[in-house]
């Protein structure tokens, strides 16, 4: 078994040829079979394990350069996208080993090596080309600074040379994150006084081709532009007709927490499918789905009756059972408002209605299962339970989603990948949020907090556990027998697994998209919420 960029489970260092002959042979056989299979972005280990071999195979070449023909697939499957991104949006990553052990006079601080200019390695004149050109460049070993520079989206493609073991530490969670990467091995392992292909690396760094349908956009400077728009005198223009109480309490629940993933989803969707873009148009739509959020939130915490939302005082507990409600009316209300006059083709807008009603009423039935659930003590099955998750938090991502891609006139084909996608995510957020409050649970923790590990354990096979049982201790409010059963049965493993499950699910539903800049943008921000 061997790890893409990584090493043999046996120890042994994994091979780079020395022939730049036969470097080049194989970096253009694996070329011309990523393009004659039309290979979409990002490709997983298996399908890059047999690539590699096809290569191997065509070129005939020992099956000790496997894993070097697996990085140049890997190379392939990224390129027009790499290639398409402008130079100052891309990050060189460069191995402090590159520099002369005697004669290096750089000085290394918290970030990795500051080069000096001394002019005594390569990495000197490889710097010059580089930051020549516009780029973010690090000399460092491994991927904390790296993968802060992804998720702060201050780049949307990577470029790195190191040794093939340690290219799968730099690269392996970022290109699993949908983030476009291209490596170059070091022609031998070692930890000093290494050697880079310099003329590869150069072809590499200078080439760009602009190309609007594989060029990537940031989630992370998408997050960054939502903030600028959820302040209090942007939000005032819009929901504050007139001064009125009601209105200011709608603008401060709005302004209290939250990730904003769901106006998040609506400004990517709307992004990626748009060929006439707005920002204006973009700020509406996230923020009609804000408004939809907060709503659902203050009526969810009056009918919890919760104390704290984002470690603060709830509407309810504040203002009152009454105002709270009436907030959260006003909220729904100014959401459909604000919807009926986005300036849409009478078509794109009728179905972004149809969504949202659609999806308010799915809401509403689950949130009602849940709650009678609750009322009654009983523990549904687990079957039903990932259906309510479903139903409540999926049907948010969906309508969040579908959305923004309406809005922006997209086709059906990728509306029903996006509605089943919407399922799975809306389930594996659910079941992290159970896993979540059961780690982290408190004097203030009750049963209902992770159903999910509720319903696991009452429908475990064993003569000592029934439905009646658990019912009967969940009526009881025995939080501490039930966290005992659930240790003793591995009931949190099993819901591990379950959340696995489904977020192979969304990732197999993304596999699917046609859009690539929807399925990188949706595939970084599962990386980042699982």
């Amino acid at each position: 078994m061997v790890n893409l960029y990584g090493m043999m489970e046996n120890g042994q260092i994994l091979k780079v040829p020395e022939n730049t002959l036969l470097r080049n042979e194989l970096m253009e056989t694996a070329r011309g079979l990523v393009r004659e299979r039309d290979v979409m972005p990002p490709g997983n280990y298996e399908l890059i394990g047999n690539l590699a071999e096809e290569v191997l195979s065509r070129t005939g070449c020992n099956n000790c350069y496997r894993e070097f023909a697996m990085v140049l697939c890997g190379n392939e499957i990224w390129r027009k996208v790499v290639e398409s991104t402008p130079f100052n949006r891309r990050l060189l990553l460069l191995p402090q080993c590159l520099k002369s052990k005697e004669n290096c006079k750089g000085i290394i601080d918290q970030l990795g090596l500051i080069c000096a200019g001394c002019g005594k390695c390569g990495i000197d004149r490889i710097l010059e080309t580089a930051e020549a050109l516009g780029y973010t460049s690090l000399v460092a070993e491994g991927t904390t600074v790296v993968l802060e520079l992804v998720q702060e989206g201050s780049v949307d493609a990577i470029i790195g040379v190191s040794c093939m073991s340690v290219l799968e530490k730099s690269f392996g969670l970022v290109s699993g994150s949908g983030v476009p990467v291209i490596g170059i091995p070091l022609l031998f392992e070692g930890c000093v006084n290494t050697v880079v292909d310099y003329e590869w690396l150069m072809v590499e760094l200078t080439t760009y081709h602009e190309n609007p349908f594989f060029q990537p956009f940031s989630v992370s400077e998408m997050k960054n532009t939502l903030q600028h728009f959820f302040v209090p005198d942007v939000l005032k223009k819009y929901l504050l007709a007139e001064e009125n109480k009601t209105a200011h309490l709608a603008i401060q629940s709005i302004l209290n927490g939250g990730r904003r993933i769901r106006p998040l989803l609506t400004a990517l969707a709307y992004k990626a499918y748009s060929t006439d873009y707005s920002e204006e148009l973009l700020f509406r739509l996230a923020l009609i789905v804000e408004c939809f959020h907060k709503a659902s939130l203050i009526h969810d915490d009056v009918e919890d009756n919760d104390d704290y939302r984002y470690g603060t005082e709830t509407l309810h507990k504040i203002h009152g059972t009454g105002v709270a409600i009436n907030t959260g009316d006003f909220l729904l209300g100014k959401g459909y408002q604000l919807l009926s006059c986005l300036p849409l083709p009478s078509e794109r807008l009728s179905a972004c209605f149809k969504i949202v009603s659609e999806g308010h009423v799915d809401l509403s039935l689950g949130q009602g299962d849940d709650l009678l659930a609750v009322r009654d003590f009983d523990i549904l099955s687990t079957d039903d339970l990932l259906r309510l998750f479903e139903r409540k938090t999926g049907a948010a991502i969906k309508v969040s989603l579908l959305l923004g891609a309406n809005a922006a006139g997209t086709f059906s084909d990728e509306l029903s990948i996006l509605k089943a996608f919407s399922g799975f995510f809306g389930i594996a957020y659910q079941i992290r949020d159970d896993l979540q409050e059961y780690r982290e649970k408190g004097e203030d923790t009750d049963l209902t907090d992770y159903p999910l590990l509720l319903s696991l354990l009452a429908g475990y096979q064993d003569s000592h556990i029934s439905k009646e049982f658990m019912q009967e201790l969940f009526r009881n409010h025995e939080k501490e027998k039930v966290d005992e059963l659930i240790r003793d049965y591995s009931i949190e493993l099993q819901a591990k697994q379950i959340l696995q499950e489904y977020i192979e699910k969304a990732y197999e539903k993304l596999d699917q998209l046609q859009n690539l800049k929807m399925k990188l943008s949706l595939y970084t921000l599962l990386n980042k919420i699982f």
